[in-house]
Formats: structure tokens, sequence, C-alpha cells
């Protein structure tokens, strides 16, 4: 693939990772010029300071005249918000895309708000990420080899596709596609559930009267399983109440598992825990295997 050059990137959520797309872009040489807005004047100042953003956005209509890509990579909460804020500024040219790890309610805020450049916005979800955030954890490499999935709609442009398809490559991405509902489906049994769950177990456990002595004898298994639940609190937030109704199905079908885990620990079913423990450790090798 030839070398992507764009000449302006606006990134909306200059954090961990739309400050590791616009690092990528630049270490790529793919980027002459990156604009950043966001919340926390302190971070942008970072940003700047570590040359991950070349200048902090002040005013919408000129931050995004004539930019190449905006990416929108704040909290899926905030969509809605950012969307109509800019979508009277944004060029004819102008391909707008998204880092959230929801689709189907980000693709009604573009509806709803990108009327006139519905042809030129590209949903997609970069699979990467650390329980950290802010620009600070921003990394060059942070989408090498990692998964972004892609879920345009009828209205996308092919143009516009492929260009956002280019630029992730050029972050070092692998490309896949989906429907925004196949999307939320896939994510919300194997990412957004197992948020709930390390979140949960955390606050049961500091909810203890003894939590003090619980969490100090907490190793390994603990630390690996409640890793994620050291992630932003109001993107997961928002990512629990945008994918609420398939997230709530899959809680109800975790639920019963744990029913019937609790059943044969009644039962003394010590055959049949084993033969459950057994089928989830292969299942997991097995993956494993092919990542």
């Amino acid at each position: 693939m030839a070398k992507l050059l764009l000449n302006k990137v606006v990134i909306f959520g200059v954090g961990l990772i739309g400050g590791s797309f616009a690092l990528a872009l630049k270490r790529a040489g793919a980027v002459r010029h990156v604009v950043g807005f966001g919340r926390s004047v302190a971070n942008l100042r970072l940003a700047l300071k570590r040359g991950v953003i070349d200048e902090i956005g002040t005013t919408l209509p000129r931050a995004l005249r004539d930019a190449d890509v905006v990416l929108l990579a704040m909290p899926v909460g905030r969509m809605q918000q950012v969307m109509k804020r800019i979508a009277p500024h944004l060029s004819a040219h102008t391909i707008v895309t998204d880092a959230g790890s929801t689709k189907q309610d980000v693709v009604t805020c573009a509806r709803k708000n990108f009327s006139k450049q519905l042809k030129n916005f590209v949903p997609a979800h970069p699979i990467a990420g650390t329980e950290h955030s802010g620009v600070r954890a921003a990394t060059a490499d942070l989408f090498q080899n990692r998964d972004l999935i892609v879920t345009p709609l009828k209205e996308t442009d092919k143009k516009a596709l492929r260009r956002v398809q280019d630029t992730w490559l050029v972050c070092g991405a692998r490309i896949s596609e989906m429907t925004p509902r196949q999307h939320d489906e896939v994510f919300a049994a194997v990412s957004h559930l197992p948020h709930l769950l390390a979140y949960g177990l955390v606050y049961v456990i500091a909810g203890k009267p003894n939590a003090k002595e619980l969490f100090k004898y907490a190793a390994g298994g603990f630390r690996d399983f409640t890793r994620i639940a050291g992630s932003s609190p109001e993107m997961w937030r928002d990512i629990a109440l945008a994918n609420r109704k398939i997230l709530l199905k899959e809680l109800v079908e975790y639920q019963k598992q744990l029913k019937r885990v609790a059943a044969l620990l009644q039962k003394g079913d010590g055959k049949a825990l084993e033969r459950l423990f057994t089928r989830a450790r292969n299942a997991r090798q097995k993956w494993l295997l092919k990542n």
C-alpha cells in the first residue's frame, strides 16, 4: 500500500486512543498537521508538549476547515453533542470516523446530525487499549497487529471507507468489517460483559467489612481478573448504557450459568464441576493458540 498522506487530521478526545492514533500517523510520516480538542486543557497542553498534536483547537470553523479526517475518540455518551457542534463546519471532502466501543448508538447519532455528510461518515472501533487513560498512556504502536472493525452504512461512500481503512492500516491495524448490530452483539459478550463483571467483583470486595484484609492478600488471579476495572468509569458507564439491551441479555445468560455452578456446588458434584472447568480451559487454550 502506498504511504497515506493527510494534510490535516482533527481529533476530538486526545486520550489513549486519539493520542495513539496521532502518534502512529506521525511515526509513519502520514500526516502533516494534527489539531486536538478535549475537555481537559492540561491534557491538551501535555499532548502539545509531547508532540502528539501540533495545535490545540480553539474554534471549530478554523480547525475543521479543509480537514481530511476527523476522529471522534471521546466517550460514546458525548458523540451526540460533538456531532451536532461540528456538522455545520465540515468541509465537503472531510471524512468523519469514530473509535467508539458501541456502534448502533453512534450510527443513530450520525443519522440525526450528519444528514448532509452521512456518505463521508465511517463508523469504526479499534480493538486496542489498556486500563490506563489520557494522553500519557498514548503510544505509537498501540494498534500494531490489532483488529480494527469498520461498520459502514449503506450510505457510506466507498472512497471514504477506503480512506479510513488505509488510515488505520498505516497505524498497523488489521481491518475487519461488521454491521453495527453484529458488532454490538459480539462485543457485549467478549468485552462489555467482562468489564461489568470486573467492576462488580471489585465493588463487592471493597464493600466488605474486612475489605482491607482481603485486598492485602489478593494475588495474581484477582489482579488479572480485575485489571480492566482500572479503566475509565465514565467511558464504561457510557458503553454499558449505550449497549444495555444486548448487554442485559448477555448478563442474564451469565447469571444462568452462575446458578448452574451454584447448584453443582450445593450438590457437591465434583465431576460436573471438573467437566465445566475443563471445557472452559480447553476453549481458552484454543483461543490463545489462534491469537
